[in-house]
């Protein structure tokens, strides 16, 4: 492929020739991917590499990356953002893009555009907030946009651990069986069934709030995204994605049949309006699972976790 660019891609003219800043047309393209995927990885960033190579009004470097291991998406995206005026595209679900999302993070303050292209069993992020339009047509478009991103960090000086999301981080329950339904594919009622099998091994967590009060949880999910797992309506809040906010989504220890309850109305008529915020912080008692975009670490006992907005973190398009 020649990637000599025919026109500047640093010109952001549009296509009347009017100058819009927040029309991009890139140096470069990378696309990352899982070579093993089982969601057809491969197939679909060599059919999106073509159908750039061909519509683009323009001849950027197009980049097929794919991954050798787990978290190498990490270093290629931030190996890629590297390059000025530069388009990341994770070609994957949920849990590789947000690989590339914090490996363009780390890459510091750069011009880079990230970019998703489904293709993994959870794509909650790509259909509920980037899928305006098809990737080709909207890198053709150049149209861009900034985004918050969810900001995590646990514990506190040199042995504190920092993390980005894009759309969700959780602790207990709640992401749990968002994934288990995710598995399930089966439609929102027939997923109860996982829902159910999800509370077999569950018990709750203590955590003490910047207040000192303790709480037992059953959940605790910071969301930047309105749903999950396809069916699952987290919150009434409009798509607003640069508003410096986050919403707060809290189940507090009760009986099971009522936690069946809420997951219940979250596969059908949704949770409500939920308290939104730029801040919240509190303390583990004991070591704790959690999720950050699907992906599952664990935080230790006695623990300081801090979720912050990082407002308009992120530049998209899509």
């Amino acid at each position: 492929m020649d990637t000599t660019p025919t026109t500047d891609p640093t010109d952001s003219a549009g296509p009347t020739g009017t100058t819009d800043p927040t029309v991009r047309r890139f140096a470069s393209i990378s696309l990352i991917f899982n070579p093993h995927s089982t969601g057809n990885a491969p197939d679909l960033a060599a059919k999106l590499a073509d159908q750039l190579a061909q519509d683009l009004p323009y001849t950027p470097e197009i980049r097929m990356l794919p991954t050798a291991h787990a978290g190498h998406a990490v270093d290629l995206a931030r190996e890629a953002a590297a390059t000025p005026n530069a388009l990341v595209v994770s070609v994957s679900g949920d849990g590789g893009y947000n690989e590339v999302v914090n490996g363009v993070m780390a890459a510091g303050n750069t011009d880079t555009v990230c970019a998703v292209l489904a293709a993994g069993n959870a794509n909650d992020h790509q259909r509920t907030t980037t899928a305006r339009q098809p990737l080709a047509q909207a890198i053709a478009e150049g149209q861009v946009r900034d985004m918050d991103l969810l900001h995590l960090t646990t514990g506190n000086g040199r042995d504190a651990e920092a993390l980005y999301a894009h759309s969700y981080i959780g602790f207990g329950l709640t992401p749990v069986v968002a994934i288990d339904m995710e598995k399930g594919n089966k439609g929102a009622l027939k997923e109860m069934v996982s829902v159910v099998r999800s509370f077999a091994k569950f018990r709750p967590h203590r955590i003490t709030h910047t207040d000192g009060t303790r709480a037992k949880i059953d959940s605790l999910l910071f969301a930047n995204i309105p749903q999950m797992a396809k069916h699952a309506t987290l919150s009434e809040a409009e798509d607003r994605p640069a508003d410096g906010k986050f919403e707060v989504i809290l189940f507090p220890h009760t009986a099971k049949w009522r936690v069946l309850l809420k997951a219940f109305r979250a596969t059908t008529t949704g949770l409500g309006d939920q308290p939104s915020v730029a801040r919240y912080e509190f303390t583990t008692l004991k070591p704790i699972p959690y999720q950050v975009d699907g992906e599952v670490r664990s935080a230790p006992a006695n623990t300081t976790v801090r979720i912050e907005s990082a407002p308009s973190a992120l530049t998209v398009i899509g």
